[in-house]
């Protein structure tokens, strides 16, 4: 897999998360990165570990303002821009009785809107650098509906939509729009609110939690940040070039089939 070597990547949510380990895995490549991010905590802790490739610009993706100017800069900086990298994302779990406008403002503001301002901002450098690339974050979720997390099935389902229209629209650039939709990393901090909340309503320990969702996926295990990370460098990578409009399942089967009342093994 080729990963030119110098790529001027911009990464919301890069701070932390799959963000942040894209970044990692971009870096190692030899790439220039920007971590879009708005928590100057977890910036200036991501730019310490991954050292002078990376760029660090505060921003909150729901602010079309902030996003362009932070796409600026990094464009600015870096010379050009031809890879943009949507992680930014939350997530909330409640039954739908108990979901505010304010819960469902802010799951839909960051993981669709945001996620559209930055293509809108970052699309005319990837276009002018003949070779962009778009890859986003959805979900398993962007896929299925699950109980309790309306708005974000809404927003990754809405997502995968926007990503398929960009791959339109940009296709005659050159510019590729792809996603990956992972079902939940234990390790990630979404992930963790995940597994908080399976833990309290099951009553149960995280090893628990971990040990049967494991048994529960068709390869047997959970999955990682490295497996969505290697994925998405796969969408950004030399090889990749003809495939745009894709939403690629990163989970470990467990979109497939089964007989109900029927063991799969």
């Amino acid at each position: 897999m080729t990963i030119a070597t110098n790529r001027k990547v911009l990464i919301t949510g890069g701070a932390s998360g799959f963000g942040l380990d894209i970044a990692r895995e971009m870096i190692s490549a030899g790439a220039k990165v920007a971590l879009v991010d708005k928590s100057a905590q977890n910036l200036a802790l991501a730019t310490k570990e991954l050292g002078s490739n990376a760029l660090s610009i505060t921003a909150d993706v729901r602010n079309q303002a902030e996003l362009l100017a932070a796409v600026e800069r990094a464009n600015s900086e870096f010379k050009g821009l031809d890879t943009l990298v949507i992680s930014a994302g939350v997530i909330h779990i409640k039954p739908m009785n108990e979901v505010s406008e304010a819960d469902w403002d802010l799951t839909l503001d960051v993981n669709l809107k945001g996620a559209f301002f930055a293509i809108q901002a970052a699309s005319k450098y990837l276009v002018d650098s003949g070779r962009g690339r778009i890859v986003a974050i959805s979900s398993d979720a962007g896929k299925r509906g699950y109980s309790q997390i309306q708005a974000y099935c809404a927003s990754k389902f809405g997502l995968i939509g926007l990503i398929e229209s960009c791959a339109m629209e940009l296709a005659s650039s050159q510019v590729t729009v792809n996603c990956v939709c992972p079902v939940g990393v234990p390790t990630t901090g979404m992930g963790q609110e995940v597994l908080d909340w399976k833990i309290k309503v099951g009553n149960t320990t995280p090893e628990a939690i971990k040990a049967a969702t494991a048994q529960t996926n068709p390869l047997g295990r959970n999955a990682s940040e490295t497996d969505v990370t290697k994925t998405v460098s796969f969408f950004i990578s030399d090889e990749a070039a003809f495939l745009t409009g894709c939403a690629l399942d990163v989970d470990g089967g467990a979109h497939l089939g089964f007989f109900p009342g029927v063991s799969s093994n």
